[in-house]
């Protein structure tokens, strides 16, 4: 398995990257950090094979933590995903050694791309001999490893809804203890009422929740959401 440390000053878009990431086989969330010092020590007790890392941190940016990282010697490899779209942070992304850059919002399968050729490339460098000697069809291999093509978009979504809002709420439902309606799916996500009803309705259309009512005093049914277990 490839431990991940996923880096994110907002915890709801951490949430939503650790899920993106334990969707994808051979991957799993080793931890989690919402500021450069707190990924720092993660990556400092080790176990971490891979930072998928925001730049907008509220104690530096994710470049200059990639900086102290490379000082103090961990050679973690690091994926960018951040909103910083500007040549200059992307050009220094690169000079720091980082894998891909990811610009948000991002979907799923332009994730999945990533990690997947991120996977490929570890593979490709056991193949050719880990710290061995490579001639030049080897090193041809290893940095064709990293080649993508760009992501297809994400299907079965209606308009006007997003992945990552589809799986910000999906998150709350998988953990929750007990179904939960849109109010209270709304209050855990920031979304409003009506945009939390939306998605709702359309995932348990989608057979992904389960609908049930629960009547009170008023006798107008409240619906409530359950997770569906795929």
């Amino acid at each position: 398995m490839i431990d991940v440390l996923v880096v994110d000053d907002d915890f709801r878009v951490a949430e939503i990257n650790a899920t993106y990431v334990g969707k994808v086989p051979g991957f799993r969330v080793a931890a989690r950090a919402h500021s450069a010092a707190q990924a720092l020590a993660s990556v400092q007790r080790g176990g971490i094979d891979l930072v998928l890392l925001d730049h907008y941190l509220p104690d530096g940016t994710g470049l200059e933590l990639v900086h102290r990282m490379r000082e103090q010697g961990h050679g973690t490899d690091v994926i960018m995903i951040t909103a910083a779209g500007d040549v200059t942070t992307v050009q220094t992304a690169m000079r720091l050694g980082a894998l891909h850059y990811l610009v948000k919002p991002f979907t799923f399968a332009a994730l999945r791309t990533r990690l997947d050729s991120y996977a490929a490339l570890r593979r490709t460098v056991d193949r050719v001999g880990g710290h061995g000697v490579a001639g030049q069809d080897q090193v041809d291999r290893i940095f064709s490893a990293l080649r993508t093509t760009p992501a297809p978009p994400s299907p079965g979504l209606p308009s006007g809804h997003s992945e990552p809002t589809t799986d910000l709420i999906c998150a709350v439902l998988h953990r929750a203890h007990h179904p939960l309606s849109a109010h209270e799916v709304a209050a855990e996500t920031g979304l409003s009422r009506s945009t939390a009803q939306r998605y709702l309705r359309h995932l348990e259309q989608a057979g992904r929740l389960h609908l049930s009512l629960k009547y009170g005093d008023t006798g107008r049914p409240e619906h409530r959401y359950a997770w569906v277990a795929p």
